[in-house]
């Protein structure tokens, strides 16, 4: 009866021993093995991703698709800022200057208008200032204002190179009072003049004030001239 009870025990631990070990395979079933898996595959390729040389077709070459409305557009490449192939920047800065030798061309012009706008009896100041320009490039030089004199700046281009042509007055000192541009011409085209007769320019101070003679080529490019008067 002994041997029958332990066999017998034996017998029941085994079963359960059996079935708690399938129970636990069944609640943690292996992991199915994927071919490949963490591996990439050939051919792929990420969302996004270019390959090196690639560039985006163009309007009217294979491959390319109009963007659907209301999508922007690719910019064209290069540099931000950057001015179109052909399109011309004005220039800025000082126009290269020249002797009134080399600019003899254009002194006509200068004479003609002097007899047209300065009053009678005004006298050349210094030499005339003279460059060869491109749009937006200037030119100056320095003058003395005396107080009861009265001032004529004449200015010209040669056409049809130069198309817009200003001149200023411009204090190199802080004067109360005084805007820094004290006058300037209110003419369009190729000639310019400041302080035509009879109303040329007076500095209504009783002492003398030091001013720069600005000369602009604001169109075109070319040859221009200024020449100041005083009476």
């Amino acid at each position: 009866m002994r041997i029958s009870l332990k066999v017998t025990t034996l017998t029941l631990i085994a079963g359960a021993l059996a079935v708690g070990g399938c129970r636990k395979k069944e609640e943690e079933p292996p992991a199915q093995y994927q071919p490949g898996y963490g591996q990439q595959q050939p051919g792929y390729q990420q969302p996004g991703y270019q390959q090196p040389g690639y560039q985006q077709p163009q309007p009217g070459q294979p491959g390319y698709q109009q963007p659907a409305p209301g999508q922007p557009t690719a910019q064209p490449t290069g540099q931000p800022g950057a001015p179109l192939p052909g399109m011309q920047q004005p220039s800025t800065g000082q126009a290269s200057p020249i002797d009134p030798a080399a600019g003899a061309v254009v002194q006509p012009l200068l004479n003609q208008l002097a007899a047209q706008s300065a009053p009678p009896g005004a006298k050349p100041l210094g030499s005339p200032l003279m460059g060869n320009f491109q749009t937006g490039q200037t030119l100056e030089s320095q003058i003395q204002l005396q107080p009861g004199k009265c001032y004529t700046v004449v200015a010209a281009g040669m056409p049809p190179g130069v198309t817009e042509v200003n001149v200023q007055f411009i204090t190199t000192v802080s004067v109360p009072g005084f805007a820094p541009v004290l006058a300037q011409d209110n003419a369009t085209g190729y000639q310019a003049v400041l302080g035509p007769n009879p109303d040329c320019y007076k500095w209504p101070l009783p002492m003398a004030v030091p001013v720069k003679v600005v000369l602009t080529v604001a169109g075109g490019s070319g040859m221009a001239a200024a020449q100041v008067y005083e009476k």
